[in-house]
């Protein structure tokens, strides 16, 4: 049981942290102009940007690829947090900019979208599942 219950934790702050950055990605250019304003100029920072992505990818990877390998053995989460860092990639490395406000708020939602599936199909598998 702690391990299923440690899974749900993971998969919670997984979309947690991808929902922050899709927010934080999508709200940015409205917010650009008055976080100089607020004090707040530091979430404008790429640093900020890349740091947010880097930490949905660890939790994404190490919460899914887990989940995987010790209980449900279903690929979808796994594709679909694949399929949400390539909308990201492609919003950062295209080269369009009309497309990059799109994408990359699009990304983080596919991710906490893939945390939910993980999360559902941990709950439908029994506790001690193995294969």
């Amino acid at each position: 049981m702690k391990l299923r219950s440690y899974k749900i934790n993971l998969d919670r702050l997984g979309i947690t942290a991808s929902t922050l950055c899709a927010i934080h990605c999508a709200a940015l250019p409205f917010l650009i102009t008055v976080l100089p304003m607020w004090g707040m100029d530091f979430l404008a920072n790429e640093s900020i940007e890349i740091a947010m992505i880097v930490i949905s990818l660890i939790i994404g990877v190490w919460s899914l690829s887990s989940a995987y390998r010790k209980q449900h053995r279903r690929i979808l989460p796994i594709l679909v947090l694949i399929a949400g860092f390539a909308s990201i990639a492609t919003g950062h490395f295209s080269g369009i900019e009309w497309l990059e406000p799109i994408l990359i708020p699009s990304g983080g939602f596919i991710i906490a979208v893939a945390h939910f599936i993980n999360l559902q199909m941990l709950k439908s598998c029994p506790v001690n599942h193995q294969h």
